[in-house]
């Protein structure tokens, strides 16, 4: 017999405005202390400088956590010019000054020429891994790095508002993979000038935005009373862009052995139609998620079975 897992069988999300100076990994411990869950995670590091949007997987929900790390993503950021780091937000040490300060329309301009498919190399203090190590390991140990370029995507960039002279306040949508650091060092070569993250918050993470948004106090005072699973968002709430079919009794009992299912020549023509980059399909029967599937010739085959009561 296997030993019984320590703590409360709790499942769902919970979107986190993460806090300044703290790390996503003690986040997400904070948060299963609170629920005294049995399995918690997270869907994409956010560092410990940035706050925000980050979303956090409880008991079944962690089985998800996969489909929301290629989720889009926006930020909101203020970029302080005359200033270069090394790691080019306000921690790192200074690399690097320039007199000059970019008038706003020149920021505006310059921010297109960043819309749509990019090459971006990411910064040294990243989480890249090189030869099996971290490079903001390998950087705060000094290594000299050539980190290769990545196609990232970003959908939209907009200028805010400019504060002062001194700095100003860009919001984007992006693909996964996009550094903002990495944004800011670039848009700073382009206007001829250096420049470092002053502030960074993130604003969603795929479905998850900031009207769901609860902060980590407020969901520790929560958790002590009868309200706490109030805040639990469904497990589905990273599936938001995979389609679901609603399945039979029977049918379900099937996908939860772990066995495939025989789909009707309508239904395959149903979800056909709304697959877009996979063949994912999520089954579930009288409001509850059953499983995750892979649809191939017309059959439903089980890659992630849900145990939710």
């Amino acid at each position: 017999m296997g030993r019984r897992r320590k703590g409360d069988a709790v499942s769902g999300w919970i979107c986190l405005d993460k806090p300044i100076d703290l790390g996503s990994t003690q986040a997400v411990g904070r948060v299963r202390r609170a629920f005294n869950a049995q399995k918690a995670g997270h869907a994409g590091t956010l560092d410990p400088l940035a706050t925000g949007i980050l979303p956090i997987a409880l008991g079944e929900a962690t089985k998800t956590v996969p489909f929301l790390m290629d989720a889009d993503k926006a930020y909101r950021f203020t970029v302080a010019w005359g200033v270069e780091t090394a790691s080019f937000d306000r921690e790192g040490a200074v690399t690097g000054r320039s007199d000059i300060r970019p008038k706003p329309s020149a920021i505006a301009d310059a921010l297109t020429a960043f819309i749509g498919e990019i090459s971006q190399i990411p910064p040294d203090y990243s989480a890249v891994k090189v030869d099996g190590a971290r490079a903001y390991d390998l950087a705060r140990e000094g290594v000299a790095l050539d980190l290769r370029p990545r196609q990232v995507v970003i959908h939209a960039a907009r200028l805010m508002e400019t504060p002062d002279a001194d700095h100003a306040v860009i919001e984007i949508e992006c693909g996964k993979g996009t550094y903002v650091r990495a944004l800011v060092r670039d848009l700073a070569s382009r206007l001829q000038t250096r420049a470092h993250v002053a502030a960074l918050r993130r604003t969603r993470v795929g479905a998850f935005t900031e009207a769901q948004a609860i902060g980590l106090e407020s969901l520790e005072q929560m958790c002590h009373g009868p309200n706490a699973l109030e805040v639990m968002l469904p497990v589905e709430t990273a599936l938001d862009d995979i389609p679901e079919l609603a399945v039979t009794t029977e049918d379900a009992f099937r996908l939860t052995q772990g066995r495939s299912i025989v789909l009707l020549p309508r239904q395959v023509e149903t979800l056909k139609a709304k697959l877009i980059a996979s063949r994912v399909v999520f089954a579930r029967h009288e409001g509850r998620l059953i499983a995750l599937c892979e649809m191939r010739a017309g059959r439903l085959n089980p890659t992630r079975v849900f145990h939710l009561t």
